[in-house]
């Protein structure tokens, strides 16, 4: 039996997809099913169960004996939410009880740690276990997120395999749900094709160009290709990247997106919103090497290959993964 928390979302639905077409079959899905935007995600997966976040832990008390494997993937991801007693509740406490009890009953764990870990890259982006600790993430959820790989870290008991991966840029199918926290490829999409352009952040500092700021975008299949080679590898416990380790820019992004609608390019540039300006990262790149230190060997998809599948085969007939 394996256990996706988050399983309603983008990466954890992608995720039960995929095992799912992998052959695994005793899959339980963990997530707060309130939320009908969210339904389609799993609509057509076949799950041994669906367990409410609040009452996990019970019926994780009463079935551990059962279960294999955890991917931990389920959190509060609004990077413009600024009350810091809800990343505190549910991606630290809540972090820290499903680690405890991997411990406890002896689960092998991987959990979604994030890019947004990093701040302003001041560090660089390497995910060495010593650097971790002097990180300055730029908001209360990258905080969080780095608050609990700390906590991991000093942890006399650890799960016996165990893994935080620092998500970057995730696009893909499933995503349809999250609003403002969409990637830009389906804002993109949506904006050229309901208007014929696509408005990006000008930058707001000297050294970079409108439209240049640069980001290390990973395809959701890549994403869901590494969770499942880490709960089949099961060694070397520790944090590791996750993204294409390419950093490419905006435009590059926007311009995949054009060429896989056929359209010609209508680009213009307005202001980053006040609110997220002074948080925003002008620079992402993933460094690999650790994660392909330990044998994972599978190429990562370009942007264009990525997005030209997401907008072709998702995005055009509205389906999912």
């Amino acid at each position: 039996m394996i256990v996706v928390t988050g399983a309603a979302g983008f990466i954890g639905s992608a995720l039960v997809g995929e095992l799912l077409r992998q052959g695994w079959q005793d899959i339980v899905a963990v997530d707060d099913f309130s939320r009908p935007d969210k339904a389609p995600n799993l609509e057509g997966k076949t799950l041994s169960a669906k367990v409410d976040r609040k009452e996990f832990f019970d019926w994780l008390d009463a079935n551990q004996q059962l279960v294999q494997f955890i991917f931990h993937l389920g959190a509060r991801t609004d990077t413009t939410e600024f009350d810091t007693a809800i990343f505190d509740e549910l991606n630290l406490h809540y972090s820290q009880e499903v680690w405890k009890r991997c411990v406890k009953y002896g689960i092998p764990l991987v959990y979604a740690s994030s890019a947004a870990t990093y701040g302003a890259g001041e560090h660089g982006y390497d995910d060495d276990h010593d650097l971790i600790a002097k990180l300055k993430p730029l908001n209360p959820y990258g905080e969080s997120k780095n608050d609990f790989d700390r906590w991991a870290l000093a942890q006399a008991e650890k799960p016996y395999f165990w893994a935080g991966l620092k998500f970057f840029n995730v696009y893909g199918p499933n995503e349809y749900h999250k609003g403002r926290m969409a990637s830009v490829v389906l804002h993109a999409f949506r904006q050229i094709r309901d208007t014929g352009g696509m408005k990006l952040f000008r930058s707001h500092r000297p050294d970079y160009k409108d439209g240049e700021q640069l980001r290390d975008f990973v395809y959701v299949k890549d994403v869901c290709d590494v969770c499942l080679f880490l709960m089949e590898h099961r060694k070397h416990s520790g944090i590791y990247n996750l993204g294409s380790g390419k950093a490419r820019t905006f435009l590059d992004l926007a311009r995949a997106v054009f060429a896989a609608l056929g359209k010609d390019e209508k680009i213009e540039f307005i202001d980053t919103p006040a609110d997220i300006r002074d948080k925003y990262q002008y620079y992402t790149e993933a460094n690999m090497a650790k994660l392909k230190g330990i044998g994972y060997d599978k190429p990562f998809t370009s942007l264009e290959e990525g997005v030209g599948d997401y907008v072709t085969n998702y995005l055009i007939p509205g389906s999912y993964l």
